[in-house]
């Protein structure tokens, strides 16, 4: 069985280890401080023989190093060497997710962890419900100052039966065998977890949390960034945002409530788009081809719900429906009841000339082109095609 240099000591990086055994590109050692991945966080990489490791995984009691165009034999003495700088920036990853889970927690205490994800150019846990901003700013306030206090990162192992753990945040079903593994921080948290962690919090820096984003059906993700990565990210943010108040001619105290009123502002206006649009399109008069009802026009902005739903009334109506809607870009709805004329077919091949692409059915296509002003000539094609193939 392999000794585990990683879980005596994470801060291991280097070592010396014999080779048990090769099979192509992967190697076995007899001992190895290369994380195979696990508890959220992705697998170490490095070198060995001054050889690339491009890969870790666990393989039964062993952990096998994928080494591309290696030389080694069973019995070789190798020096190996895990990527430090990649490594500590997990370490601290993780120990940053569990405070910041612990403390959304504590202010949510119904929240449920659904997947963490911990990776140099990636971090974030994904909650089986939406937070506020408001409770995630507290959350990180939590974090932050755990990180200032320098709390003791500690790893014991308790038994399964153990009573106490019912103090510790476990999924007991993803955990085998009758022993759990235990990371405790200061007093403020306790979880079971295989991952690596620093020793202290301070080792963290800071923790700055940057989006959050639907995760679909398991909920949302929380992304969030550690060490000078978090304080880089913050300046960034917080230059924008002064920036941004600038424009608004706000002071940064009121920043949040002056874009609430802007955005009721803005959506009060889409609304009054969206009925100028409606009526619009209700009282177009359609021009009669081959006994079929063809209706067209140009439209000043795109509402896809509102067209659509149009395009698909006069299409079960038994009509025909040409839609071209300005905005940044030009969109294009197609929508018929007559199998003559085949709107996929029809709106590739226009929008083709005008640099643009659409797709969909016989009987309703969309797409679009990158140049709004071509809208009427766009049109004209577009019911010209129609026209012939109706007549």
């Amino acid at each position: 069985m392999v000794i585990r240099i990683y879980d005596r000591d994470p801060y291991v990086f280097e070592f010396e280890a014999a080779v048990t055994s090769v099979d192509n590109e992967y190697v076995t050692l007899d001992a190895t401080a290369f994380y195979p991945g696990g508890g959220g966080q992705t697998n170490d990489l490095g070198r060995i023989c001054g050889l690339d490791v491009t890969d870790v995984t666990s393989k039964g009691d062993d952990i096998v190093h994928k080494v591309p165009g290696h030389s080694m034999r069973a019995g070789d003495k190798v020096w190996c060497s895990v990527d430090w700088e990649r490594r500590y920036d997990m370490m601290a990853g993780h120990t940053a997710e569990h405070l910041l889970f612990g403390a959304l927690k504590r202010e949510v205490p119904e929240i449920g962890i659904v997947k963490i994800f911990i990776a140099p150019d990636s971090k974030y846990v994904i909650v089986d419900r939406d937070v506020d901003w408001e409770v995630i700013e507290r959350a990180q306030t939590s974090v932050n100052m755990s990180v200032i206090d320098n709390l003791n990162v500690t790893k014991s192992t308790m038994d399964r039966g153990d009573p106490e753990l019912e103090n510790v945040r476990a999924k007991m079903e993803r955990i085998d065998g009758s022993v759990v593994t235990v990371v405790e921080i200061g007093d403020v948290d306790a979880a079971a977890c295989s991952g690596m962690h620093v020793r202290e919090t301070g080792e963290i820096t800071a923790v700055l949390v940057d989006r959050k984003v639907s995760a679909g059906k398991d909920g949302y993700a929380i992304h969030f960034r550690v060490g000078n990565d978090a304080v880089a990210r913050s300046m960034e943010l917080a230059n924008k945002c002064l920036r941004i108040v600038d424009i608004m001619g706000t002071k940064p105290e009121d920043a949040v409530n002056a874009a609430q009123n802007i955005k009721k502002d803005n959506d009060a206006k889409t609304e009054q788009l969206r009925t100028l649009l409606s009526q619009t399109v209700a009282g177009l008069r359609p021009e009669t081809v081959g006994g079929v009802p063809v209706f067209s026009c140009v439209l000043p902005v795109n509402d896809r719900n509102v067209i659509t739903n149009a395009a698909e009334k006069i299409r079960s109506t038994g009509g025909v429906s040409i839609f071209a809607a300005g905005g940044d870009t030009l969109s294009v709805y197609v929508s018929s009841a007559s199998k003559n004329v085949d709107c996929a077919s029809i709106l590739k091949d226009v929008l083709t000339k005008f640099g643009g692409r659409g797709g969909g059915k016989n009987d309703f296509a969309q797409g679009g082109a990158p140049d709004a002003s071509n809208a009427d000539i766009v049109l004209n094609e577009l019911l010209r095609r129609v026209k012939d193939a109706l007549k």
